[in-house]
């Protein structure tokens, strides 16, 4: 028998929460392993469909979990889909690369966006492995961190290729104003002049 109710309450980062039954009966457990479908994340107050089920102590919790007739919302799809995040890596690519040419800035420093964006993409992606998991979650600001840094090329190809922290407004805010911050302080270092403090000649 399947029941219906409200995601009340849930922590993304541990991958559980709480089901408020309709009728207003005892709340449920449920757990990210709970849900057979990993396409869409939980969020509160949508409404899900579950089956109960007894864990190891006898305690109800939701199972074989699906979401009620919940709509993705029309921004959320948005950011997921949108070409233009793409467009702008790339002409990001060609202007570094076109920088380092002209001697504005040496090799060295392409060469530290790759490294610090394949380490970005790992951590992305096990973020995703854990939060389909139910393990420990990398922490929001670690990755803000290698955005800023010079990770963010391969940041922004970890969220496309896993549909990973694309549906999170505060979080997507505070990814691209280290996107700006990053290519701002680039072009400054850029325009300055400054490719030996790199190892330029």
């Amino acid at each position: 028998m399947r029941y219906q109710g409200k995601l009340t309450q849930w922590n993304d980062d541990k991958g559980f929460g709480f089901i408020t039954p309709n009728g207003g009966s005892e709340r449920v457990f449920v757990h990210i392993k709970s849900f057979p479908s990993r396409h869409r994340r939980p969020a509160e107050n949508v409404l899900l469909t579950y089956e109960l089920q007894l864990d190891t102590n006898g305690r109800a919790r939701a199972g074989n979990v699906a979401f009620a007739g919940a709509a993705r919302p029309a921004a959320a799809a948005q950011q997921g889909d949108s070409a233009l995040p793409m467009v702008l890596l790339g002409v990001f690519v060609l202007a570094l690369a076109a920088a380092c040419v002209r001697g504005a800035l040496p090799f060295a420093v392409l060469g530290f966006y790759a490294v610090a964006s394949v380490l970005a993409f790992v951590m992305y992606l096990w973020d995703k492995i854990s939060a389909e998991s139910g393990r420990w979650r990398t922490p929001e600001n670690t990755l803000h961190l290698f955005a800023l840094i010079g990770g963010w090329p391969g940041a922004l190809l970890a969220q496309r290729r896993y549909r990973h922290k694309t549906r999170k407004v505060s979080f997507r805010r505070v990814f691209w104003m280290t996107v700006a911050l990053n290519c701002a302080a680039l072009g400054v270092i850029a325009r300055a002049g400054l490719h030996t403090v790199f190892g330029g000649a």
